[in-house]
């Protein structure tokens, strides 16, 4: 290469300022990027700097801390009574509605009692309207949530001994001491021991800011967790629709064993619990269907479920369901609140492990759902908090008999859709659940359990409706729609915990098999433009004469390099390596045979026509140009690659040119020295037209490169 054409590419990357580099060739646009002065990085200092901001106490620091953590001082003096007052009862009013059948039937798939339902709400609502950043979302009881715990709480029952056929519940919840302590009494005992360590995961999780770990947590992957977490609920239901008593089955492998229960037991169907699920079953689905298609017309959804409870229980009451037919009731629910009581700390070594997932789902359901609410209506969310705030929707309930906590998909849309503006709406809805509490809860006493289930399988309908999607799914992304199934079926299958462990692990091999076995492409040229395409996906592009434009749309690091140079020498048709292990074999049998019939003098000059005649060889192309406008960095095996490809096409007469790269490759590539001095050794270009540019003007001037010299 001359000086001259070493001095124009200089000018083209910016890297030569001077006067020379001014318009003297007309096909070059010099593009002058100054690279700006580090400053070096005193890593001590800045450790330094930040203990001593984070640990420092000043009362204005004191009182920022205090806004952050209770949001409320800061939106509750803005709150505009007369545009917003109206909107929050109203909204809060219907959830409240909502949440009083709803919390009594997931106490069911939690193990517990129903008065726990409604405290969980009650608390839940109460701490978040404090400390949450969400104007919209309904925090309280999630199924899924519910179904994880429950499934703990059977476990410890049965380690502790307890009958797991016994469904009835205790007739003086408030009168059992700690020494003597019932089934219900050590199921909840169980269950806030859980909530309480779930919670502390949430607010230590808050505390050192990793709630990225909710990011690894993909839409699909969530969503298959749902869908395979809702069979396992209507499974652990199905007893009750049909009054038969089975125990729960234990992971993994509980759907299955569970149906086998069922099936072994299905001759001990309770005819009057049957009936009664199917009645409520015609009932409650084509409500829940009207309030769905008629959502626009409807200022309130109909509370269906409030009324299907309410007949529900007249009926048994008057009709003596359980005393003539042995149906199972919802029993005594006290009024009133239960004395606090500290968790169970001998029982943390055995579940906490089981915490682990119930905080990270919780965590990230909620997250999700605010994030999803504040980009809809224009504001904002702080994740951080957002997970301080669920955390102590769990630790603190935990000592009031309480179970776990999150939001909710289908109340925050009723909360919305019914005009919600502020959390104030949650205040209303937790005087609802007081009222429930102090005055009405005696008066479910009768309430059929089976009921309670058709509540709980009726509200997974929208999990159930995602099958009806994976079409539209799987044309958008085939790899989220495998990952969907993977996560649905080891949820539901195997278990909870693990159907999310693995389908996380799924997700991750997917995308590093994603950027180990990337697409490589060859780049056409739309003829009278700038613009260079992949020839295979669009039809007028024309390939270059004697120059190979290569695309690789992934990393380059140790995973995939071996993958980059067989996709580069399959595309450009020449695999430098056995070239030159072909020259050398062509000229050691060359020279073997001169050594037999030559003398001295004739060999050497025989051998040097040889060495001329192979370096000769002539190719396709004399030019590569690599658009690394896709590769976000290299490692040190990625930038080992570039320059081996560099020298091994370099040997063989055709040169390898870099355009688009980004100055994390820039930088990598100038650590290991792949510019020499600052002259261009490699050639670097700013954009693909650049390079395709200078490597015409260059070939049509020498008739080829530095490589070609012996010629």
């Amino acid at each position: 290469m001359t000086s001259a054409d070493s001095n124009n590419a200089e000018c083209i990357l910016g890297l030569n300022n001077s006067a020379s580099c001014d318009m003297k060739n007309n096909e070059y646009s010099p593009i002058v990027l100054e690279e700006q002065e580090k400053k070096p990085f005193d890593m001590k200092k800045f450790a330094v700097k930040r203990l001593k901001e984070y640990f420092s106490c000043t009362p204005t620091k004191t009182k920022d801390f205090l806004v952050d953590l209770f949001p409320i001082v800061q939106w509750f003096p803005k709150y505009k009574w007369k545009k917003w007052i109206l909107g929050d009862i109203m909204s809060g009013l219907i959830v409240g509605i909502l949440l009083v059948p709803q919390s009594i039937a997931y106490s069911l798939l939690a193990g517990q009692e129903p008065v726990y339902g409604l405290y969980t709400s009650f608390f839940a609502c109460i701490i978040y309207f404090l400390m949450g950043t969400s104007r919209h979302i309904s925090v309280g009881i999630f199924g899924v949530l519910c179904l994880m715990i429950g499934q703990v709480v059977e476990r410890e029952l049965q380690i502790a001994g307890f009958d797991l056929f016994d469904d009835t519940n205790s007739t003086n919840l408030f009168n059992q001491s700690a020494s003597v302590c019932g089934r219900s009494c050590f199921a909840i005992r169980v269950g806030s021991t859980l909530t309480f360590m779930a919670g502390v995961y949430q607010v230590a999780m808050g505390i050192f800011q990793v709630g990225f770990i909710s990011v690894y947590l993909s839409d699909s992957l969530l969503s298959g967790f749902a869908t395979g977490a809702s069979f396992t609920i209507i499974t652990s239901q199905i007893k009750y629709l049909l009054g038969i008593r089975i125990p729960r089955a234990n992971a993994p492998g509980s759907l299955v064993k569970t149906w086998l229960s069922i099936f072994k037991n299905i001759h001990e169907t309770n005819i009057c619990d049957l009936v009664t699920s199917i009645l409520c079953l015609l009932v409650l689905v084509p409500m829940k269907e009207i309030n769905e298609w008629y959502k626009p017309k409807l200022k309130a959804p109909i509370p269906g479920e409030l009324l299907v409870v309410v007949v529900a229980t007249l009926i048994s009451h008057y009709g003596q369901l359980n005393a003539k037919f042995n149906s199972t009731i919802a029993g005594n629910i006290p009024t009133g609140f239960m004395a606090p009581s500290p968790p169970d700390w001998s029982l943390v070594p055995r579940i906490a492990v089981d915490a682990i997932p119930i905080a990270i789902i919780g965590f990230a359901i909620t997250v999700t759902l605010s994030e999803m609410f504040a980009k809809k209506h224009g504001y904002t969310v702080k994740a951080n908090q957002e997970m301080f705030a669920i955390g102590a929707c769990n630790v603190i309930p935990a000592f009031f008999h309480c179970f776990t906590s999150s939001a909710a998909l289908a109340k925050s849309l009723v909360k919305e859709s019914t005009g919600c503006k502020t959390q104030l709406s949650s205040l209303v809805t937790a005087l609802v659940l007081l009222l429930v509490l102090l005055v009405i809860a005696p008066l479910f006493y009768s309430l059929q359990k089976c009921v309670l289930a058709v509540i709980i399988i009726v509200n997974l309908r929208g999990a159930l409706r995602k099958f009806i999607e994976l079409p539209k799914m799987w044309k958008v992304s085939k790899v989220d729609t495998v990952v969907w199934f993977v996560t649905m079926l080891a949820t539901a299958l195997v278990s909870t915990e693990l159907g999310l462990l693995i389908g996380v692990c799924f997700s991750v091999i997917c995308v590093v098999a994603r950027t180990q076995v990337p697409r490589a492409t060859v780049l056409g040229n739309l003829k009278g433009t700038e613009i260079y395409e992949d020839l295979r996906r669009y039809k007028n592009l024309q390939e270059l004469p004697g120059i190979k434009i290569f695309r690789f749309e992934a990393p380059l690091y140790y995973a995939n390099k071996e993958l980059f140079k067989r996709s580069l020498y399959k595309q450009t048709g020449i695999n430098p390596t056995l070239v030159i292990l072909e020259r050398k074999k062509a000229e050691k049998k060359n020279n073997q045979e001169l050594r037999q019939n030559s003398t001295a003098h004739s060999l050497a000059i025989a051998k040097s026509e040889v060495t001329l005649q192979l370096s000769c060889q002539e190719f396709d192309i004399h030019t590569i140009v690599i658009d690394c406008s896709v590769i976000q960095f290299l490692d040190t095996a990625g930038v080992a690659t570039i320059k081996e490809v560099f020298k091994d096409y370099k040997e063989i007469g055709i040169l390898v040119l870099l355009s688009n790269c980004n100055a994390s490759i820039i930088d990598s590539l100038c650590n290991v020295e792949y510019f020499d001095n600052g002259h261009i050794k490699g050639l670097l270009f700013y954009s693909v037209h650049d390079a395709v540019k200078f490597a015409s003007n260059v070939h049509q001037k020498n008739g080829g490169y530095e490589a070609n010299t012996p010629c």
